[in-house]
Parts: structure tokens; C-alpha cells; sequence
């Protein structure tokens, strides 16, 4: 009897004297948009474009494409006089051309801040290079939002920074914003279906 209870005492023993891991503290709402960014590859969006000028503004409606190499195409698809009007670039040559014209296609020489600047990819790149980097948490009427902000190189006359608003629940942007050196919105970007690393062919950037 003595032996069982002596066998009894050691297993008790040893089971005291083993250490329960800690449990994996949840991922913050920041450190999952954090981790969502830098694994993004390719996108695909709905997104609506308003370029903002002391004038006025005009707005697009666009159908947009990305990876985070470089490569875009964009199709616009309002106002109705612009129409399948779709700009692409393959990382070597950017192309313009219109889907209800066949047969005219421009290859234009250089690259546009003003239109390279939209799309989420270039921001992820501004971001993760940019040394000042502000994380603000933003409330808005469809629920709680991550601010991430972001600084544009090359000392552009009008588009010096970025904001990106992106859903703590979804994970999923809402808004991209570009400012001036003086603060002021000079490019909105609004975005709606968005879709996360999806197959994107190489012949989706080229003609």
C-alpha cells in the first residue's frame, strides 16, 4: 500500500512540477492589416477615382488591377464618355487604348505619379520604406478603422503623402488618400469589392 502511495505522490509531483505554455496572445487589428499588406501580392477592385484641383474636381469610376511588382491596369468605366478607356503597364512600357476602338494603341514614354500613385500596391511600397510612418485608429459610420499613412518620393509639386483607411474587420481598404505638401486632398480613391492576391495573367497587363 505504502509503494502505491508513493507512486501516486510522484506522479502528483511531476505533474505539478511540469510548466504550462502560455497561450498565443490574439493578433492585434494592426498587426493583421500589417501582416495582410506585406503577404499582398496581387489585387483586383472597384474603385472610385476624384482628382481634386483649385478649379474643381473630376471623379472616375474604374475597374483597377495590381501586383505588387509594379505592373497595373486600369479601366475606366464612368463617366460614359470615357468608357473602356484602359491604361496598362507590363514594368517596361505603359499602354493606353480604348476596348470600343480596335487597332489604336498608344505607348506612351514616360510615368505618371498622378495616375501611378492610386493604386494600393504603390502605397504599400511608400509605406513600408517610409521612415515616418503615423498608425491611427479612425471610427467610422461602417465600424472601426486602422489609418495608415504613408510618404510619396520624389517631391511631386502635389502629391507628397497617403493615407490608407482599412477595415479592422474585413481587413479589407476602404479609402486611399493623397495629400499635397500643404496637407491638402488632392487625390481620393475609394474602393469596393476588393479582392485580396487573386490570379492575375500576364496578358491582363500587356496588348
Amino acid at each position: 500500500m505504502s509503494k502505491l502511495l508513493f507512486l501516486l505522490l510522484a506522479i502528483l509531483l511531476l505533474s505539478a512540477c511540469r510548466q504550462v505554455a502560455p497561450a498565443e496572445p490574439e493578433p492585434t487589428s494592426h498587426q493583421k492589416i500589417h501582416d495582410h499588406l506585406v503577404n499582398l501580392q496581387t489585387y483586383r477592385a472597384i474603385a472610385t477615382v476624384e482628382y481634386i484641383s483649385n478649379k474643381g474636381s473630376n471623379t472616375y469610376e474604374t475597374i483597377q488591377h495590381g501586383r505588387i511588382s509594379g505592373e497595373y491596369r486600369i479601366e475606366i468605366t464612368g463617366p460614359e464618355n470615357l468608357v473602356g478607356h484602359v491604361t496598362s503597364s507590363d514594368g517596361q512600357h505603359i499602354y493606353q487604348f480604348n476596348t470600343r476602338v480596335n487597332g489604336r494603341v498608344a505607348i506612351l514614354s514616360r510615368e505618371s505619379k498622378e495616375r501611378s500613385e492610386i493604386f494600393l500596391t504603390a502605397f504599400i511600397n511608400n509605406w513600408q520604406v517610409s521612415k515616418e510612418s503615423a498608425v491611427t485608429v479612425a471610427n467610422l459610420d461602417e465600424g472601426q478603422f486602422t489609418v495608415l499613412e504613408a510618404i510619396i518620393p520624389g517631391d511631386h509639386p502635389y502629391l507628397a503623402s497617403q493615407k490608407l483607411w482599412i477595415c479592422n474587420e474585413t481587413l479589407e481598404p476602404k479609402k486611399l488618400v493623397i495629400f499635397d505638401p500643404n496637407g491638402s486632398e488632392r487625390v481620393i480613391v475609394t474602393y469596393s469589392n476588393f479582392e485580396y492576391n487573386i490570379e492575375l495573367g500576364d496578358a491582363l497587363f500587356t496588348i
